[in-house]
């Protein structure tokens, strides 16, 4: 009787084995579905923006290049930020020759469930422009410039 009590060990054994086998193997199956590759052809055709101001529709000034606008946004998105007193903050770039300055001119407010903040632009470079704005900044995201218009008062350099 002793050969069929291990007998009896054995074949419980091997049928919880085989029982966890399976269990394994379904756990495998199941997380290989949260894998994903990508297919050849369904890139993004545009980066995602990850920039602190984001992409706009609104140009600043058209005599800046697009090292001249990193460099801005830049002191854009420090210049505005609600967390900040809203003091002046300046920009550069040497190798344009270009330069500027932004300067919040009210405190932060809300609008269409956005913080922004209207802020005063001076650009010089080839020329000096000054402009007034609105940008707001979408709940975790970048500063989105809203509108500009020629600054009113201050005269051009």
């Amino acid at each position: 009787m002793r050969a069929d009590a291990r007998r009896y060990k054995s074949d419980a054994f091997l049928s919880e084995a085989m029982k966890m086998l399976a269990v394994g193997m379904i756990a495998l199956s199941a997380g290989a579905c949260s894998f994903s590759f990508g297919t050849v052809g369904l890139q993004e055709k545009e980066p995602q923006v990850t920039d602190s101001v984001s992409r706009t529709a609104v140009r600043l000034s058209p005599d800046l290049n697009e090292e001249d606008w990193r460099r801005a946004k830049a002191a854009l998105s420090v210049a505005l930020d609600p967390q900040r007193p809203g003091t002046q903050v300046s920009w550069d770039n040497p190798a344009s020759d270009r330069k500027g300055t932004f300067t919040p001119t009210s405190a932060p407010f809300v609008k269409d469930d956005q913080i922004c903040r209207n802020f005063t632009a001076l650009i010089n470079g080839s020329s000096s422009s000054s402009v007034q704005g609105m940008a707001c900044r979408p709940s975790g995201g970048g500063w989105v410039i809203k509108g500009i218009k020629p600054d009113k008062t201050t005269a051009k350099v």
